[in-house]
């Protein structure tokens, strides 16, 4: 899958065939010898803690981006907690209120950036 120089093709040809082969699951180029760890290691199934079955080379994209229970912050109190939870939990905290500095009054958290060009 590179470019090799014409003078070199049939050498490098001859090589590859022999010591090459390409993955079936992802069409990488994997050295023979290292096809059977690289299969175990890339592409075994493995389960991640929401019980969803993933290959093990997709596992931490998974775990960053998709996963129902990563964890995130709250926009409000920075409690960390998991995606699945988060939802309800800022309907909850966000409703609480806090005094303004400014005005004095009691603010929802929910509102308390735009509060400051409220009150003034």
């Amino acid at each position: 899958k590179k470019d090799i120089p014409a003078v070199n093709f049939l050498i490098h040809e001859i090589h590859c065939r022999r010591n090459i082969e390409i993955c079936s699951f992802c069409k990488d180029s994997i050295p023979k010898a290292e096809m059977k760890n690289h299969i175990e290691t890339e592409h075994v199934q493995v389960t991640c803690k929401c019980r969803m079955k993933i290959e093990n080379s997709l596992l931490k994209e998974h775990e960053a981006s998709a996963c129902p229970l990563r964890p995130v912050l709250c926009q409000f109190c920075d409690i960390q907690l998991p995606f699945n939870k988060l939802e309800e939990h800022e309907l909850f905290c966000g409703a609480r209120t806090e005094p303004c500095p400014g005005c004095g009054r009691n603010v929802l958290r929910r509102d308390l950036r735009e509060h400051p060009g409220i009150c003034g």
